[in-house]
């Protein structure tokens, strides 16, 4: 019995991935066959695929704590790594708490919080327009509103001191191991989303010294890091005034810093349209 023309195309496919170098070739195959409505889409698909492009980028989206994240062409792909981050901070977060995203990407982290915790009040805020544009389509319809500019500074002056929970999955590669990225991520991904400057803790630094001021009491701040790095964000943590503690995660070879803020938590806070 002859194959079926459907296992041909994917066979052929699966060959042409692998010779491209694409590691799990099977598994992309059944995703750009899932994706492509015609044989021409999926001809030009595969083809961006074996130049190099993110699959995210060529399917548009990416899988990110059961959710399918829009990913955008140029924007930073969500790592399965930092699902760790948003786990962490759904542990963390309250009914109708007040979340931060800070460099937010295509807001990832965010969504999956709206996800697991409907009703909370979200902000989001990266520095790339294309971030912020992509991160929109996703955290707006949950409710989310995404700022445009530098770390705190796009973010509403009445959050100040009213922030539950605030994530930040900083660039935190040092500048001179930039070269040592895989292809996919040092040409198709901003720079500005992975250079943490000399030791990778520049925008982690920025980061931490501001988050007392924007911290409800009791609040936390999150930080994705290296597991190398971890201790000297855990002490940066501290030398603002929160209590830091490290968190690892085998599975997804992931390392979260948590930082709390003195105090008590409040109670529910009431909307605020800022």
């Amino acid at each position: 019995m002859s194959a079926s023309p459907h296992a041909c195309t994917r066979s052929a496919l699966i060959t042409r991935l692998r010779h491209a170098g694409c590691v799990f070739a099977e598994d992309e195959a059944d995703l750009l066959l899932a994706a492509a409505p015609t044989a021409a889409d999926l001809d030009a698909m595969a083809a961006r695929r074996a130049a190099g492009l993110p699959l995210e980028h060529v399917l548009g989206w990416a899988e990110f704590c059961g959710l399918r994240i829009a990913v955008d062409p140029g924007v930073f792909v969500p790592r399965r790594r930092t699902q760790h981050l948003a786990r962490q901070a759904a542990n963390l977060t309250r009914p109708h708490a007040v979340v931060a995203d800070l460099c937010c990407g295509t807001g990832a982290v965010g969504a999956a919080l709206a996800a697991t915790h409907p009703g909370i009040q979200l902000h989001a805020a990266d520095i790339d327009p294309a971030a912020v544009h992509c991160a929109r389509r996703n955290l707006e319809p949950a409710g989310g509103q995404v700022h445009h500019g530098d770390l705190y500074e796009p973010l509403p002056p009445a959050l100040r001191g009213r922030i539950d929970v605030l994530v930040a999955n900083t660039p935190y590669v040092p500048t001179d191991a930039l070269d040592l990225l895989p292809p996919e991520a040092r040409i198709h991904e901003p720079r500005l989303a992975l250079d943490g400057g000399g030791d990778g803790l520049d925008i982690q630094r920025r980061v931490t010294a501001q988050a007392p001021a924007w911290l409800a009491p009791g609040g936390h701040l999150l930080i994705e890091t290296s597991t190398e790095q971890a201790p000297h964000t855990a002490a940066a943590f501290a030398r603002h005034g929160l209590t830091p503690r490290i968190s690892h995660c085998d599975e997804l070879h992931a390392t979260v810093v948590i930082g709390t803020k003195p105090g008590s938590p409040g109670g529910a806070h009431p909307p605020h349209a800022g």
